[in-house]
């Protein structure tokens, strides 16, 4: 079992008191006052992205002297990430405590002299998940150089694909594609670096923008996936698809429309912001008037996009994420309902079963906690039990425990495919706040590749200006005060039948950003 020290000072009292707690896996066993909590270890006093984790299933495969050996199969957010041995994790594990220390390790299982039977195999692979999900989910481990390339060398072996250069294609918010040179060993960073070598974006404003993998619909619309995250390599994460409808996307990955003014004090930056505003209002992400389109389009000619984009600010839902329709439990059970993410809140347009549309907004500061779970569900085949991955389907759900009001608290679900993307969303709202709360800032130098960094060519390639509208990670310092009006934090596959009835404070996400409030802010 894994724990961790972290100080904790009650500054309820007059006088500081400190004393160490012992956190279980991400659990605080924290007494039940107001305290401020400062992480005793090294690292950005934030939990790492959560990701979700798993090992489904295994295979029997053959080596290449003939011999079978059984591959375990690693998945992150239901999708298959790398197949691997048995001695591959004992050999990870083992340079996680040499370079860790055998006491922040979690537990590993052991080695067996015989071949397994079927149960032995099906209980390592329960206690291989637990494994992965306990690395991923500390902070220092989870976001460890080891632990990510591991995980990246692991994608590239099972792709089976070769470490050569490679071109990729990246897209930009007004469509235009980018094509950058790299590595397919390259990881997210050194992508994200390539692209903004080849825009002529500054190194202080590469930390302002992400790497997405959205699928293009047939009407022009976007899902987002997910954000491309450290440990894995996006030329195979995209490769590996072999489908056209899904794209590599850049886009802003900041929530705070106050940092806009650093990214527009750049040209390029200007002109990725000014792209980005001019696509979410013709995707209908924004919301517009005629007034305010005929405004819009009068500035569009004159060329004054600071002003366009300025006047962008005031309008509905601008910076916020449209995910697909999914359904909700709120107000009632089985309720369609489209769900946007932005200003640090969940925004819902909920379809009641009379028809009646509804809208209405969830703060990220008033949701104490929440959690994404996943569970096979067999497919119209005539039986009932889980099965093997091309007989079920993943539904994912995304549950948040909501203070409605002073003293009421309510659990909200969203069954949705995106809830881990939209649980991502909620994270970056929380470490935003937080580090900005802790007089931080979300600048930040991405690491160069160790063979040299990139080098600008004369041919680089600006981002053009968008037509006319139609007609209708910082620098974090390495102690944060968190708020501790929280649960604990983790992420599991549950079966089909539990419910968010069912949570437990093992199962969720704490929300270091959770405010208490009073009626009177209702």
């Amino acid at each position: 079992m894994l724990f961790n020290e972290y100080l904790v000072t009650a500054t309820s009292c007059p006088s500081e008191i400190p004393l160490i707690v012992t956190a279980v896996g991400e659990e605080l066993l924290l007494p039940s006052t107001d305290w401020c909590l400062e992480k005793v270890t090294s690292g950005t006093g934030l939990f790492c992205p959560k990701m979700h984790f798993s090992i489904p299933e295994t295979e029997v495969c053959t080596g290449e002297n003939g011999s079978t050996y059984v591959a375990y199969n690693i998945h992150v957010n239901g999708v298959l990430h790398c197949r691997v041995r048995y001695s591959q994790l004992l050999s990870l594990h083992e340079q996680i405590k040499k370079e860790y220390g055998s006491t922040v390790v979690p537990t590993f299982p052991p080695k067996k002299i015989f071949t397994l039977t079927p149960a032995e195999v099906e209980q390592r692979r329960e206690q291989l998940e637990k494994y992965m999900q306990a690395v991923r989910q500390d902070p220092l481990l989870g976001t460890s150089e080891l632990f990510n390339s591991f995980l990246r060398k692991a994608q590239q072996e099972t792709q089976q694909i070769p470490t050569e250069e490679a071109a990729l294609d990246i897209c930009l918010s007004n469509g235009q594609r980018v094509t950058v040179n790299i590595l397919t060993s390259d990881q997210t960073e050194d992508v994200l670096d390539a692209v903004a070598t080849k825009l002529d974006l500054p190194d202080d404003l590469v930390g302002y923008f992400s790497l997405f993998l959205v699928r293009e619909n047939v009407d022009g619309g976007l899902t987002f996936v997910r954000k491309l995250q450290e440990f894995e390599l996006p030329y195979v994460s995209i490769s590996s698809l072999q489908n056209s409808e899904f794209h590599i996307l850049l886009r802003k990955s900041y929530w705070d429309m106050a940092y806009d003014c650093d990214v527009m004090d750049n040209r390029i930056g200007l002109n990725m912001l000014y792209a980005q505003t001019v696509a979410d209002i013709e995707r209908g992400w924004i919301l517009v008037n005629k007034d305010q389109h005929r405004q819009l389009k009068s500035l569009q000619e004159k060329g004054s996009k600071k002003e366009f984009i300025h006047l962008g600010q005031t309008l509905k839902y601008y910076g916020y994420i449209k995910f697909d329709p999914c359904i909700t439990d709120f107000p009632e059970k089985g309720c369609q309902v489209i769900v946007s993410a932005g200003n640090n809140e969940l925004n819902f347009h909920v379809k009641l079963p009379n028809d009646q549309m509804k809208e209405g907004s969830f703060k990220v500061t008033r949701m104490r906690c929440w959690r994404v779970t996943s569970s096979q569900v067999p497919v119209s085949n005539g039986t009932s039990n889980p099965c093997s991955s091309n007989k079920c389907d993943v539904k994912l759900e995304l549950a948040f425990e909501y203070l409605m009001s002073k003293d009421r608290l309510q659990w909200v679900t969203i069954t949705s495919q995106q809830a881990i993307m939209m649980s991502i969303c909620l994270q970056s709202m929380v470490d935003e706040l937080m580090v900005k709360k802790s007089g931080g800032s979300i600048k930040k130098m991405l690491k160069k590749r160790h063979n040299g960094s990139y080098h600008r060519s004369d041919s680089q390639q600006a981002v053009k200006s968008p037509p006319l509208l139609d007609a209708q990670e910082p620098n974090r310092e390495q102690i944060v005060k968190l708020s501790t009006k929280l649960s604990s934090v983790s992420l599991r596959g549950i079966s089909a039948s539990n419910s968010s009835n069912d949570l437990s404070a093992n199962d969720v996400h704490g929300n270091y950003a959770f405010e208490g409030i009073g009626d009177d802010d209702l």
